[in-house]
């Protein structure tokens, strides 16, 4: 009974480490990269559509991206889906395709994606406590219906600590990581 608990919070667990780690991939750093435009939706015949599914991304040099629309009727609403984003570009039209540039972040630009990225670690740490209390609140549930004894539920706390530690610490390596990338000039 303990095993599953356990089991099961160390897939939410998981889960919640995987979504912190999508959302530091959104945040823009100095180089370009296809996750920043994870987030965006553009309105593709009355459908709001992940433009990662109308386009293709090539990256030829560091801050250069150049979206290839699969199809050309898409090209202007992913131009204005990308102007209106928090990305902070403006994509020029060059017939077939968009080239975005992307401009150097200022030291105050960068400090604003710090602060962004350590409000999704929170937000991940909070999922993964949550996790933790649910598992808890289950396994306090269990002993009281008896179905676990006292004994069982203290060493099931015990490991379920470790493993909310393990994912909190992995959602603080992602963390520190991707400060490390936006500091990086």
């Amino acid at each position: 009974m303990i095993d599953e608990i356990l089991r099961d919070a160390d897939t939410k667990m998981k889960k919640a480490v995987e979504h912190a780690r999508e959302e530091f991939a959104a945040i823009r750093t100095g180089r370009a990269h296809p996750a920043m435009f994870a987030k965006i939706t553009a309105d593709y015949y009355g459908t709001p559509t992940p433009i990662q599914q109308l386009a293709g991304f090539q990256i030829p040099e560091p801050r250069v991206v150049i979206i290839s629309p699969y199809d050309m009727g898409a090209k202007s609403a992913i131009e204005k889906s990308i102007r209106d984003s928090d990305l902070g570009v403006n994509p020029t039209d060059d017939g077939k395709v968009l080239r975005l540039v992307l401009p150097q972040l200022t030291e105050e630009r960068r400090k604003e994606y710090i602060k962004l990225a350590k409000s999704k670690a929170e937000e991940g740490r909070v999922a993964v406590r949550n996790i933790r209390r649910a598992a808890k609140q289950a396994m306090d549930k269990s002993e009281k219906d008896g179905e676990i004894s006292e004994d069982d539920v203290t060493g099931g706390e015990k490991r379920l600590d470790g493993l909310t530690k393990k994912h909190v610490d992995h959602i603080d390596e992602l963390l520190k990581n991707k400060e490390q990338e936006l500091l990086e000039v």
